[in-house]
């Protein structure tokens, strides 16, 4: 189901005043039981989710639901972390023959759209669990959804636990004065998830429908504990131990996934 264009039957008066914003928060979890193996993965993560790369992500956003880039930040953090902002339009703001250096310009005048991405690397020093939350945000105003970029996401990450808002808010009009509150289908952001990614992750939903708001959270249901370690390979370790770490990870994710902790 496609969401970029608004009910061909809604004939509008003037601009459409919609915005539809898209929040994106996605968590890995590893296992490193040692300072070193937590430092190495602190470095992972600020190699593998540094500021260039957040910005490459974004701009494949912005070019999937047909935006036009007007400016973009970016700054990565000491020691770890990164964020990344960039202003949007939802259709060219230049003449064909104008260069896109005036952008300076018109930053001020088209500030109705966004797309930004930030990351917050952290680990505790007893029990060996570290955790990456990255999250991003798509707000767009007009006929261009964020949803239509939903897969691109998922597809781009390595997300254990998944935790994504859609709201539509405010009002357009019809050419008869009527207002509507939005302009597409929606009843789960679930309908726009591919069939894979419904068959690797539980999903449960929360959504306020008189609001236009929609709230879906995601667990990887199945995982490789070989892929959660850093330092010896999971071949290195006792069966015992094998099963206490993947046990720890597997608690982590439930823990994040359902939002609170799990009393032992």
């Amino acid at each position: 189901m496609s969401t970029d264009q608004p009910d061909s039957k809604l004939t509008l008066y003037g601009f459409n005043n919609l915005t539809k914003t898209l929040s994106f928060n996605f968590y890995d979890v590893c296992y490193a039981n040692t300072i070193k193996q937590r430092d190495e993965y602190l470095e992972y993560i600020d190699e593998t989710y540094n500021a260039q790369r957040l910005m490459e992500v974004l701009t494949q956003v912005a070019d999937i639901i047909g935006a036009t880039i007007l400016n973009v930040a970016t700054q990565d953090y000491d020691p770890s972390g990164a964020s990344v902002t960039m202003l949007i339009s939802e259709e060219n703001a230049y003449p064909q023959d104008q260069p896109a250096a005036g952008v300076g310009t018109v930053v001020a005048h088209l500030d109705k759209s966004h797309l930004t991405a930030h990351t917050y690397p952290e680990s505790h020093p007893e029990g060996g669990i570290s955790t990456f939350r990255a999250d991003l945000d798509i707000s767009t105003c007009g006929r261009i959804s964020p949803l239509k970029a939903l897969n691109f996401l998922i597809d781009s990450f390595d997300e254990d636990v998944v935790i994504m808002d859609y709201r539509v808010r405010g009002f357009t009009r019809d050419t008869d004065g009527m207002k509507h509150y939005n302009d597409h289908s929606i009843t789960s952001i679930q309908e726009y998830l591919s069939e894979k990614t419904r068959q690797q992750y539980q999903m449960i939903d929360v959504n306020v429908y008189p609001e236009n708001i929609f709230h879906t959270k995601m667990m990887l249901k199945e995982f490789n504990l070989g892929s959660y370690l850093f330092g010896d390979g999971v071949e290195a370790l006792p069966a015992a131990q094998k099963e206490l770490i993947e046990a720890k990870v597997r608690n982590e994710m439930t823990e994040i996934f359902y939002g609170m902790n799990i009393v032992k």
